[in-house]
């Protein structure tokens, strides 16, 4: 059964982080710039801390009426994030995803922060594993 590691080797280990200090409005211009749906959070020390997405923002910057240039991202991300490890299921990440409503899961290694995968990563990994599945069948069926 495939584990995150192998979304990873694909996906590669690249994560944009913030700052919790930082503002909600400087987070938002990473989120546009890189075309991101969320990023880590990380303390100075490069600890996890939490996770800021753009449903953060619109249920408690929008809705709430704050000010984005004002707002830190500590006042609003999603603390204490669930995250998974390299060896993690891809099956379990799935079931994860769907229970806890989330989009995104920050993927650590010995207490390093290593990658990040979202929905669309696990989707995509299933499907393409499907179709090579498929074509190995249709090539055994036409031998």
């Amino acid at each position: 059964m495939d584990t995150v590691r192998d979304i990873l080797q694909i996906k590669g280990h690249v994560v944009y982080t913030v700052n919790p200090e930082s503002s909600v409005y400087e987070a938002l211009e990473t989120l546009e710039a890189k075309n991101l749906g969320s990023l880590v959070v990380l303390e100075e020390c490069g600890k996890l801390d939490g996770i800021f997405t753009e449903r953060d923002y619109a249920r408690k910057v929008i809705l709430k009426g704050r000010s984005s240039k004002e707002t830190r991202v500590m006042d609003i991300m999603t603390e204490s994030p669930v995250f998974v490890t390299p060896d993690t299921k891809i099956d379990y990440c799935m079931q994860l995803m769907t229970d806890k409503h989330i989009r995104h899961l920050p993927v650590i290694d010995d207490n390093e922060l290593v990658g990040l995968i979202s929905i669309g990563d696990l989707v995509k990994h299933i499907i393409d594993q499907k179709d090579t599945i498929i074509q190995h069948l249709e090539n055994y069926i036409t031998s």
